[in-house]
């Protein structure tokens, strides 16, 4: 699958009241205090993570390319308060200008069942 953002993209976010299954989102690394990561949404704590369940009101957030993904995989699920934003936009470069819209996210969605 070809990742949603790419080196260069630069993207708007909104504050994330809920973060659904499939939704790109801005999160405050666990471990890094102030350094925001750009991550999908692969399971809520209402769903069940890859390693089993984790606790009530975190993410299990992943990259789009595993192999080069700083993500839940190393530092495990991430408290929902960690979320900052979600992705809703692409606006650079011009040439990939696009809104991620609810048909985009759900399209992304499926591929994850």
């Amino acid at each position: 699958m070809r990742p949603t953002l790419e080196p260069g993209d630069w993207a708007l976010a909104t504050v994330a009241r809920r973060v659904r299954r499939g939704d790109v989102v801005v999160i405050e690394h666990p471990e890094r205090p102030r350094f925001e990561m750009v991550k999908r949404v692969v399971d809520t704590s209402n769903e069940r993570a890859p390693d089993g369940t984790f606790p009530i009101e975190h993410v299990w957030v992943e990259g789009d390319d595993p192999a080069s993904s700083t993500d839940s995989r190393a530092f495990g699920a991430v408290p929902s308060g960690l979320v900052r934003g979600r992705v809703r936009l692409v606006w650079w470069p011009p040439s990939r200008v696009r809104v991620l819209s609810a048909r985009t996210i759900s399209a992304v969605q499926e591929r994850l069942r």
